[in-house]
């Protein structure tokens, strides 16, 4: 992950899985303000879904390990340089640690909703798990580097810690819609800051260099973090927006009977069933 394209892949990768994670917790929602609906057999289709997201998580997180192994001067699965006497690539293994959990996440979602012994709650307490371990590891990944650094890397902690704590009481407080919604805004501040980072330390095309020891770059950088995450609120916001109107005109076409249940449902403070 030393340079831009290390930031930008774990950047891209949060990323789709914010829009992904608010897209599924936004029709869960609208599905479960319906009495009845068209769309016979969702909570299979969720279940189908979730195992699809599974499969996906596995990929990702095996691509970015072998990234992060295999590429030119990457460690090669060598934890210990013998000739050497000392510890190889570091960082590399924390990013392959990070990834390495987010794994067991996609294998967890996929023994979920393969297996009916386990409990349906397993994934979100794995994803909370995962987070947990990223935070820590990036709290320890910054030893002996320059101020902007470190500040940049200490904002990046900061938003997998609070993303861990919103998980771990989504897994507490189950189907909270806000919770989620708020998750995956953090998710997405995960992925976009991933990509300020690579900008900051390794800019693309030979740009110009940030001067890591000016105090005036981690001011502006303080800013700018609340104005990524003001900009992934707005991308929540238009998320939803666009997914309900996309339901409610497949509504209207498919069966016109149903959209009125639909508008009625959503004005009600009813208690939200599990799908």
């Amino acid at each position: 992950m030393g340079n831009f394209k290390g930031h930008a892949l774990p950047g891209t990768f949060f990323f789709i899985m914010g829009i992904w994670w608010s897209s599924k917790s936004i029709l869960r929602y609208i599905f479960r303000k319906q009495k009845r609906t068209c769309y016979v057999g969702s909570k299979a289709l969720f279940q189908r879904i979730d195992i699809l997201e599974g499969i996906v998580l596995v990929s990702m997180a095996l691509t970015g390990m072998a990234g992060e192994q295999f590429i030119p001067g990457g460690p090669h699965l060598t934890l210990y340089d013998y000739k050497e006497g000392q510890w190889n690539q570091l960082l590399g293994w924390h990013h392959c640690t990070m990834y390495f959990f987010f794994g067991l996440l996609g294998v967890a979602e996929i023994l979920c909703f393969t297996i009916r012994s386990l409990p349906a709650s397993l994934p979100k307490l794995m994803l909370a798990n995962a987070l947990f371990v990223e935070a820590f590891i990036f709290y320890n990944h910054t030893h002996g580097r320059e101020m902007l650094d470190i500040f940049v890397h200490q904002l990046l902690d900061l938003t997998i810690f609070l993303t861990g704590v919103v998980t771990f009481a989504e897994f507490l407080m189950r189907n909270n819609f806000l919770l989620e919604l708020l998750r995956s805004s953090l998710i997405l501040l995960q992925g976009t800051w991933f990509w300020q980072i690579g900008f900051v330390l390794y800019p693309p095309s030979g740009g110009p260099a940030w001067d890591l020891m000016d105090h005036s770059n981690v001011m502006f950088l303080t800013i700018c973090f609340c104005w990524h995450y003001a900009l992934n609120c707005i991308i929540i916001g238009v998320n939803y927006a666009f997914i309900t109107w996309l339901v409610k005109s497949r509504l209207k076409r498919l069966c016109p009977s149903e959209v009125g249940l639909l508008k009625n449902g959503e004005r009600e403070q009813e208690s939200e069933e599990e799908m």
